[in-house]
């Protein structure tokens, strides 16, 4: 059951004014992502055949992604009336596919795939709450809010399945320390850049996975703050099963902010955003 409804949403204290320009095309890109989430449900479904209760609560967890990119998209068609949102998702759809017909996960394990899922949902976490934080648009502040908040509980629905599935592989932290920080590092793979390619950019333009990363990434890090990171490498922590808010997390929350800040700053300049 969803937790609530797109037209729950304040729509008519929609501000065009309070609209950042330059957050719109991430906007864009974002819905397509989460409105595929039917793929990856159908991937899931695979995976965990013999799985009855992960495959209802991966079914319940796509129908509650898929509303973030209709809400999402419905977003941007104000902030862009030339905008089609379903067009563009028609478009991503074609030109980026997941594999589909497999019955193992491509982690390894159930778990590894499992810890994958959490990575998944400490990234759009934060990136919502970090929108939530900076949003100057009443409707997209609320709407984020209310995006953030189903992402933090899928957290915990695959982190609590990923227990359940721990009893039985038995992975240690190395290895989910691999496929945690492996699943990190993807963030900047050609997902985020189709998107970004199939929802700004017209065909015409050959795409080119570097400057449609950069433009995406300049756009999405540049909300963050280093509170936003320490809850990423606090969950980050959890996950692969150290304290939270121990030494460790605390040693790699330096580190990535300054990694993250540093890229954030990268990108922005390949994107010509400064």
């Amino acid at each position: 059951m969803k937790h609530w409804q797109i037209d729950q949403l304040p729509w008519d204290e929609f501000d065009l004014s309070k609209v950042d320009p330059q957050l719109v095309p991430a906007i864009k890109a974002a819905s397509v992502v989460e409105r595929n989430s039917v793929d990856y449900a159908h991937y899931l479904n695979n995976v965990f055949h013999d799985d009855p209760d992960f495959r209802m609560a991966a079914d319940l967890w796509a129908l509650e992604e898929i509303q973030h990119g209709d809400a999402l998209g419905r977003w941007a068609m104000l902030a862009d009336p030339s905008w089609d949102y379903q067009a563009a998702f028609r478009r991503y759809r074609d030109f980026y596919q997941i594999p589909l017909d497999v019955r193992e996960s491509v982690r390894g394990s159930r778990t590894g795939e499992l810890i994958a899922r959490c990575m998944v949902e400490t990234g759009t976490s934060s990136f919502y709450s970090a929108l939530a934080d900076s949003a100057q648009e009443p409707v997209l502040k609320a709407l984020c809010k209310q995006i953030a908040a189903d992402e933090f509980r899928h957290f915990k629905l695959f982190y609590d399945h990923m227990h359940r599935y721990l009893q039985r592989e038995n992975i240690g932290v190395i290895q989910r320390t691999r496929i945690a920080l492996g699943r990190v590092t993807e963030s900047e793979d050609d997902e985020l850049a189709s998107a970004y390619y199939t929802t700004n950019e017209p065909s015409s333009l050959p795409y080119d996975h570097k400057r449609c990363i950069a433009a995406y990434m300049g756009r999405a890090m540049k909300n963050y703050q280093p509170h936003h990171l320490r809850r990423v490498t606090s969950m980050i922590c959890k996950t692969i099963g150290l304290k939270p808010h121990g030494l460790i997390e605390r040693c790699l929350f330096g580190v990535s902010e300054k990694l993250f800040f540093s890229r954030q700053r990268r990108f922005a300049r390949q994107a010509g955003l400064n």
